[in-house]
């Protein structure tokens, strides 16, 4: 199937990351132009080796406001255009029962997992509106719907992830703009392996952390990077134009009915 995403231009936050990555590599295998930011320029320089296309790294804080609005105005410098938007860049945070929140951790969580998202679609989609048509495809969670013990933080953010992109995809499509969200199971990246930890210790082997975290899972298995990159190339296609504010579900779960 041709994706129709050649010479799209498409800017990705957290391209460093394990998912990130993965996310890159797909677009940049469709043909697509990408630009991606990191944290620091050593991960951009890093990554930059194992990637063949047309892509170009910048460096962002993707908490801070005016560096999110500055990384959509040098993609837009280096590429002439923005195509496509997939607000990526994401943090577990820590596990503790409510009792012990701290507010400051639940802010740093909610910057990146939802501030961060909002920054990048209120700066990005004035030129996907002008264009009359481009996807925004952001990358939410099975947290978006599955509540976890010791993880409000994450959770609630991640619920709150999916209810802004369902406003803004009512408010956009309209405009030509199809806006969807990637609702991951457990994911094989380093953050999983933190979560891990976090939630079993560092005595518990990642075979047995896993078999406890995709249990539910009916091939008791993680997600790989790629199957989630893919999902998201997918959603970011004009073949599925049609489709508006869904998540797209990624977690082997048994159906209800």
């Amino acid at each position: 199937m041709d994706l129709q995403l050649k010479d799209k231009v498409v800017l990705v936050t957290g391209g460093t990351g394990g998912i990130g990555t993965a996310i890159v590599k797909a677009f940049l295998a469709e043909g697509a132009k990408v630009a991606f930011s990191s944290t620091s320029q050593a991960k951009i320089d890093a990554l930059l080796p194992e990637l063949e296309g047309d892509v170009k790294g910048f460096v962002c804080d993707a908490t801070q406001e005016e560096q999110v609005k500055q990384l959509v105005e040098d993609a837009k410098a280096a590429f002439g255009t923005l195509d496509v938007v997939v607000p990526n860049a994401g943090y577990e945070g820590k596990a503790g029962v409510v009792a012990d929140n701290e507010t400051e951790e639940t802010l740093k969580v909610y910057t990146l997992n939802v501030f961060s998202p909002l920054w990048l679609m209120k700066y990005a989609s004035p030129t996907l509106v002008e264009k009359g048509e481009g996807a925004i495809v952001v990358l939410a969670s099975a947290g978006s719907y599955t509540p976890t013990a010791t993880m409000h933080n994450y959770v609630s953010s991640k619920y709150a992830v999916s209810g802004l992109t369902k406003c803004v995809a009512q408010e956009l499509m309209p405009q030509g703009v199809h806006v969807n969200y990637i609702c991951p199971g457990p994911v094989d990246t380093d953050m999983m392996r933190r979560i891990e930890r976090d939630q079993l210790g560092d005595a518990v082997p990642h075979e047995e952390a896993m078999a406890i975290f995709a249990g539910t899972a009916l091939d008791k298995r993680y997600a790989t990077p790629k199957e989630v990159a893919d999902a998201v190339v997918f959603m970011a296609s004009p073949v599925t134009a049609h489709t508006c504010g869904m998540g797209f579900n990624l977690d082997a779960i048994a159906p209800s009915c």
